[in-house]
């Protein structure tokens, strides 16, 4: 009796769970609308919440950790994402992989049901290595995600920049009034490098190279190329600029093409598998006779 009451305390409160998990509590519009429009900044490790300092500093802090860290610096940079940040998520997804099979055995056997130890033990093994490296997958997709908006954006501001060089600005004033053009998180990156370059005392270029390389992104550092070439030697770089953002624009329409394709050939997958399980529904019990006959 105490076990049914337990199992069904348990399940009540899953269901209470999926319920309003499915139902979140909106956000408020405005911080979502400001949250489009803020650049990702890298919270400070001792401005974490304690959890999160307790899961992700011990592996932060390895070698292996800090070798892992520093493969997936652009991408944590790109997201505004620290590495105890990371390290903590993905220590959590391993313990969860690591511990679902066991709970759910042990519910149950609180029901009744008897599912041994070998099987749940395979299925942590299998399960805690998968959600240790998921994040790092998710990450690359989301960094991918947010490298796409600023080669997007980063036409807008060519564009903003030959025009500016076509109206007889010199090449410090253009970058900056492309780099005032929008208000996305690209353009206040590329606002704070053009910043930082002037209480440095360097060149604007300079500081749109750095970028680029903490960013991965290698257009950053062709437009800084040409700039250096333009403040450096006088040259006219107005015409490349237009045809870097042309160019630009056109990949950014060849990937979204490509994306279409893929999830195009995805919807192709659940009816492959449908009739694949249609198949063996047919063909299990002439099978099953066959091998009975032998």
């Amino acid at each position: 009796m105490i076990a049914a009451l337990a199992v069904g305390l348990l399940a009540g409160t899953g269901v209470v769970l999926i319920v309003t998990g499915l139902t979140p509590v909106p956000a408020p519009l405005a911080s979502q609308l400001a949250a489009l429009h803020r650049r990702p900044q890298l919270t400070a490790p001792d401005a974490l919440p304690r959890r999160i300092r307790l899961l992700g500093e011990p592996l932060a802090g390895t070698a292996a950790g800090q070798r892992a860290a520093a493969r997936l610096a652009s991408d944590l940079r790109v997201t505004g994402t620290t590495a105890v940040e990371h390290f903590a998520e993905r220590a959590s997804l391993g313990l969860c992989g690591l511990l679902w099979a066991p709970v759910t055995a042990a519910m149950l056997r609180l029901g009744g049901v008897d599912t041994g130890v070998v099987l749940p033990l395979w299925v942590s093994v299998v399960l805690a290595p998968v959600g240790f490296a998921y994040p790092a997958l998710a990450l690359r997709a989301r960094a991918a995600d947010r490298r796409r908006t600023f080669r997007h954006a980063l036409s807008g501001f060519l564009d903003v920049v030959s025009i500016s060089l076509a109206g007889g600005r010199g090449v410090d004033t253009a970058l900056r009034d492309g780099a005032n053009a929008g208000d996305g998180w690209p353009f206040e990156a590329i606002r704070d490098a053009l910043f930082e370059t002037q209480l440095l005392g360097e060149t604007p270029w300079s500081g749109l190279a750095r970028l680029g390389s903490e960013l991965a992104i290698p257009e950053l550092g062709e437009l800084a190329a040409s700039a250096a070439l333009a403040g450096a030697e006088g040259a006219r770089v107005r015409g490349s600029l237009a045809s870097k953002a042309r160019s630009l624009r056109q990949r950014g329409l060849t990937d979204v093409e490509s994306s279409a394709q893929s999830a195009s050939e995805l919807m192709s997958v659940p009816v492959v598998l449908l009739m694949l399980g249609f198949v063996v529904f047919l063909g299990y019990p002439s099978i099953v006779r066959v091998l009975q006959g032998i």
